[in-house]
């Protein structure tokens, strides 16, 4: 792997399975006290966002590796205040030995980790949430066996928010199928797409659903984009996973959703609360694959 995590494009084919490996074995033995890779170091946990998963499965994960993990609110550090982040970066790689930060642009995640001497993991930014699709993947491996062009995915809503951007590079990362389902205002980002034959924007969402094997969905308004609330809702409607749509996929499809969700919104409670659902086994898969990330990453 690279220094950092900063997007899928820092990650290989090969690397992915790597992943996969450990992530299931640090799964199946969780609470082995003799894996400590991140034994007497600590790791910096940068958030100007609010976050319930993120942080809590980031500072279980850095002590159950052994590592102590320190939560700096990015409104309370001297960032917030004025300090360049190459200031900042400097200084944090004196003290302590891998970052995670969960912020808005990713331009500062990159700047970050380009001043940084230690590595540095996205935990969410604005354009892409790597460490979610890294625990989706995982979840499919899980219930499919493998991740790769026999699976078709249909991603409902925001075309460019930062897991459809995330989306779209796993699916170039693993050729599995990816069909975007959402209105021409929000269509995914082409250049992103670049020239892979397996990642469609489709504006029929029902058209979307044939063959389906996994559906996933986001909120409508993500936290910066709380001024657009009246229009997003307006244009995603005709978005929402609903049953109806499950009878154009597989038998077999699940749900996946990243969390939190909001059922009467980009979901229907009743696919959210069905056995369909898998959403819970995809949220506790953040700790186990961003424990194989750490480990691999700043682990000894």
């Amino acid at each position: 792997m690279k220094k950092d995590l900063l997007t899928l494009q820092d990650i290989t084919r090969d690397d992915l399975e790597k992943i996969f490996e450990l992530s299931a074995k640090l799964k199946n033995e969780r609470g082995n006290q003799n894996f400590k890779p991140l034994a007497g170091k600590s790791v910096g946990l940068i958030f100007a966002k609010s976050s319930t998963r993120t942080r809590i499965s980031f500072e279980v994960g850095v002590s159950e590796l052994g590592g102590y993990p320190l939560y700096l609110d990015q409104s309370k550090m001297q960032v917030g205040r004025g300090e360049t982040i190459a200031d900042t970066a400097h200084v944090l790689s004196r003290y302590i030995h891998g970052i995670v930060i969960r912020t808005f642009a990713h331009a500062d995640v990159e700047e970050l980790a380009k001043e940084a001497s230690i590595p540095v993991i996205n935990a969410l930014t604005d354009e892409f949430h790597p460490c979610q699709l890294l625990a989706d993947m995982l979840t499919i491996k899980e219930y499919s066996g493998k991740v790769d062009n026999s699976i078709r995915l249909a991603f409902y809503g925001d075309g460019r928010s930062n897991m459809a951007n995330s989306l779209i590079l796993a699916a170039k990362l693993t050729g599995m199928e990816l069909v975007i389902a959402a209105p021409a205002e929000e269509a995914p980002n082409r250049e992103l797409i670049g020239d892979a034959k397996n990642i469609i924007w489709e504006k029929d969402p029902v058209k979307a659903a044939e063959g389906v094997d996994y559906f996933y969905t986001d909120v409508w308004v993500s936290m910066g984009f709380e001024e657009e609330r009246a229009r997003r809702m307006e244009i995603f409607r005709p978005y929402q996973v609903t049953s109806a749509l499950f009878e154009k996929a597989k038998p077999q499809a699940k749900f996946l959703h990243c969390l939190p969700a909001h059922r009467g919104e980009e979901v229907a409670a009743d696919v959210m609360d069905s056995s369909r659902s898998i959403v819970f086994d995809e949220a506790e898969n953040r700790l186990h694959v961003q424990k194989a990330v750490m480990s691999m990453l700043m682990g000894k």
